[in-house]
């Protein structure tokens, strides 16, 4: 199974985040329904890996938060554009329970995390869009924001490759 562990976006958030998505060309555009806020991406597993991953997930305690979008840039910071993203602003809870799932999912035996944990929501992909269009987007959007949501649970997702992108599953909900 290919898992990562994400944040769901009310409708409402998926609906504005969805409004951003065109005027890229050669932009692959996610399906609003598909947005989400990836905690972290684990990757392919066995059967019995990922039966402690969901039982070790379980064991994550956290209050619920607000969380809220704001701006949007793109990866990576230096060289060619290939992810156009939504950002959030900074929120400690948020940080907390990204750490004990890394921490727990380490003492499992997976390996850390290899780049810096940078929340944001995907937006598309960008394969050979024109500098200046990005710029355009960017400033065009630069003051995009949402109002505050609650997160009151997370969830941990197999994720299944096809032709038209990935197509995710919710395979446990963990309640904050």
């Amino acid at each position: 199974m290919r898992l990562f562990v994400a944040i769901d976006l009310p409708e409402s958030v998926k609906e504005r985040l969805g409004l951003l998505c065109f005027g890229l060309p050669g932009a692959r555009w996610v399906d609003p329904e598909q947005i989400h806020l990836t905690l972290r991406f684990i990757g392919e597993v066995d059967g019995g890996l990922f039966l402690d991953i969901r039982d070790a997930l379980a064991e994550i305690e956290g209050e619920s938060f607000s969380l809220q979008l704001s701006g949007v840039g793109f990866f990576p910071p230096r060289g060619k554009p290939r992810v156009i993203w939504a950002g959030l602003q900074k929120n400690e809870s948020l940080l907390r329970l990204r750490n004990r799932m890394e921490s727990r999912l380490v003492d499992l035996g997976l390996a850390p995390e290899g780049r810096k944990f940078s929340p944001h929501i995907t937006l598309g992909r960008l394969k050979n869009t024109p500098t200046i269009k990005i710029v355009r987007f960017l400033e065009s959007h630069s003051h995009f924001c949402t109002s505050s949501f609650s997160v009151e649970n997370f969830h941990l997702y197999s994720s299944v490759l096809g032709r038209k992108g990935a197509v995710h599953r919710i395979e446990a909900s963990y309640q904050l």
